[in-house]
């Protein structure tokens, strides 16, 4: 799977071989420059000697999650710790017949960044 965010930084998940329903359970990090911009997901079918089959795609609109990330959950029960905040997401992809990827976001900040 190749991973897409502001159409500069492109991940990719390791190939799995003679796997019809893939499961990776990677953690890959993005570095989100512009949150108006849907990061775009795309599968591929790893072909040795062809180019690659284009599987489908999906596009993962981040604005809802950061909106909630932004709010730093106020009005919070004294004494409430809040460690992480993650968003389970089912994409269904397009441009195929059928086929969903499973993910999780987890919004983390790093230090010296100029933040959401």
């Amino acid at each position: 799977m190749h991973i897409f965010c502001n159409g500069s930084q492109k991940l990719k998940t390791r190939v799995m071989k003679k796997n019809i329903n893939p499961e990776w359970n990677e953690d890959l990090t993005l570095f989100v420059a512009d949150p108006k911009l849907p990061i775009k997901l795309i599968v591929y079918d790893k072909d040795k000697f062809s180019l690659d089959d284009k599987m489908g795609d999906a596009d993962i609109d981040i604005k809802p999650f950061l909106e909630v990330v932004k709010m730093h959950l106020v009005n919070l029960p004294s004494g409430t710790i809040i460690q992480r905040i993650v968003q389970d997401m089912y994409l269904r992809l397009k441009n195929v017949e059928s086929g969903e990827v499973e993910l999780q976001l987890q919004w983390i900040d790093i230090p010296g960044s100029r933040g959401i």
